[in-house]
């Protein structure tokens, strides 16, 4: 199927944040945006969960959490993810790069589904990750199912409304289009957010 033109801006912006996420996460380079390399250091685990001021939201053992003003963890298994149903507390938690990736690769996975897949998957579904390899390979993971769905939308499921069935946004009431462009935000501003965090944990004070 050939991409719809107005898909194709949309589609080349969600590769480059992709890329560039990823390339800040595990390295061994990324490009600094001028076409430079520049070498990363790839996340450890301890970098993935650090809590640079109190009272952080995190991904955490069961046992362990939730954390402060959070009142569960999402997700099965071993770890999850802190989180509060509506209303959120005020002022919103500062959220560590475990938080902020786990969100982004839920997000990525659950909106693939609910676009292309079975329309059922949940946060209680998703597994989520407590280590960095994990969570890199998780986010990839979520960024391919989504570009797959991206790639089947043709031009008539762009104007669609409620063709990505998500259940934790505005996406049964949007075009798909809408959808496709609030994903890409989200994860340019995450990754942002990622990339500042690295930088800050690489000059903590020792």
């Amino acid at each position: 199927m050939a991409t719809p033109p107005r898909l194709v801006p949309l589609l080349a912006q969600f590769d480059f944040a992709r890329e560039r996420l990823a390339g800040r996460l595990a390295g061994p380079a990324m490009d600094s945006g001028d076409g430079t390399e520049v070498a990363v250091v790839p996340m450890t685990d301890e970098e993935y969960l650090w809590e640079p001021v109190p009272g952080c939201w995190s991904v955490r053992r069961r046992p362990d959490g939730p954390g402060e003003r959070a009142t569960m963890l999402t997700g099965p298994g071993e770890w999850g993810r802190d989180a509060a149903p509506y209303p959120h507390p005020v002022p919103a938690p500062f959220t560590t790069i475990a938080w902020r990736l786990s969100h982004l690769s839920e997000m990525l996975t659950l909106r693939a589904d609910h676009s292309g897949g079975t329309h059922s998957l949940t946060r209680d579904d998703y597994a989520v990750a407590g280590n960095a390899a994990a969570a890199v390979a998780a986010f990839d993971a979520g960024a391919a199912a989504w570009r797959s769905a991206l790639l089947a939308a043709g031009d008539a499921v762009l104007d669609t409304v409620g063709h990505c069935t998500y259940p934790h946004g505005s996406d049964p009431e949007e075009p798909f289009i809408e959808i496709v462009w609030w994903v890409n935000q989200e994860l340019l501003h995450h990754g942002a957010e990622i990339a500042l965090l690295r930088d800050l944990y690489r000059a903590r004070p020792r």
